[in-house]
């Protein structure tokens, strides 16, 4: 074989070897171990220099502890339920902002697009901690859009949004509407607009031809904008933490308080462990949709 053609098939599976597998193995191993006051706090059960012999113990000393105390502590998998619960109605509020935004450009005369796809762009080039930060200062009882909202004597009182499931909807609609957006727009605008045109000759409306036409085309946009936006709001920690206070329950603030408040390093891992094997769901579904495509074209 080619030996560049070789390194081209390698050079993804060595990627997903160092920074996926290695990583989740460790993280698996150190599932399996016993918590510990120590540095690092837990005890391994599998030591790599006994060699054979370590192994052999490891498997007759295996011990699915912590996954069991996930299963049977109600804390653990109402986070579980919770953060998809919290994923999938993200998910349809950014799909819902998102499409008419991407239909509208994909809609615009080619001059506009480069400009428009800028201005998408545009959040990406400020900080991520900044821009949540900023919410706090819109949705607060003393921001910015309750002392508008006040002005035009829409409300009496302050509304109470900050610290509740509303500002994280708010948050993660905001920041992951343009991994929405982009792949949408991309399949709009190979989209052909003689197909609307024939459409509407045969006797549809314009919304006819756009459920019947557009929507079915762009569907492929619609499915990996949707999984893009789903996989890391799963285990998302900054928006909830920051924006939906103590209330919010996600399994991404539970991970962070497990590994660095209550430094149970070995539970954190098996949370991490079932977070994960729920995401490789969505990841298989996504790459099978993207093999589709690909076999399609």
């Amino acid at each position: 074989m080619n030996p560049r053609r070789l390194f081209l098939i390698l050079t993804p599976y060595l990627w997903l070897l160092v920074f996926f597998l290695i990583p989740f193995v460790i993280v698996l191993k150190i599932s399996l171990s016993d918590y510990a006051i120590s540095i690092p706090p837990y005890t391994p059960t599998f030591d790599l220099s006994a060699g054979w012999e370590g192994f052999k113990s490891f498997l007759s000393a295996l011990d699915t502890e912590n996954f069991t105390f996930l299963a049977t502590d109600a804390l653990y998998y109402t986070a579980y339920l919770s953060s998809l619960k919290i994923a999938f109605i993200a998910t349809v509020l950014t799909l819902l902002v998102a499409y008419p935004i991407a239909y509208g450009m994909a809609q615009a005369p080619d001059e506009w697009r480069p400009t428009l796809m800028m201005l998408v762009i545009l959040p990406f080039w400020t900080s991520f901690l900044i821009r949540v930060y900023s919410w706090i200062g819109i949705l607060s009882n003393e921001g910015f859009l309750n002392q508008f909202l006040l002005w035009l004597g829409v409300i009496d009182t302050p509304l109470i949004i900050l610290n509740t499931q509303a500002a994280v909807y708010v948050g993660i609609v905001y920041t992951y509407l343009p991994f929405m957006i982009l792949p949408i727009y991309s399949a709009l605008e190979k989209l052909d607009g003689s197909l609307i045109e024939a459409a509407e000759d045969l006797g549809c409306s314009k919304i006819q031809a756009f459920w019947l036409v557009t929507f079915p085309l762009s569907r492929p946009g619609v499915i990996a904008g949707c999984f893009l936006v789903f996989i890391p709001t799963l285990g998302e920690f900054v928006i909830p933490s920051l924006l939906g206070g103590s209330s919010t329950l996600m399994i991404g603030k539970v991970l962070y308080e497990e590994f660095f408040s209550n430094r149970d390093w070995p539970v954190a891992s098996a949370v991490a462990v079932v977070l994960l094997l729920i995401l490789i769901i969505p990841i298989v579904l996504f790459q099978r949709n993207e093999q589709k495509q690909r076999e399609a074209n």
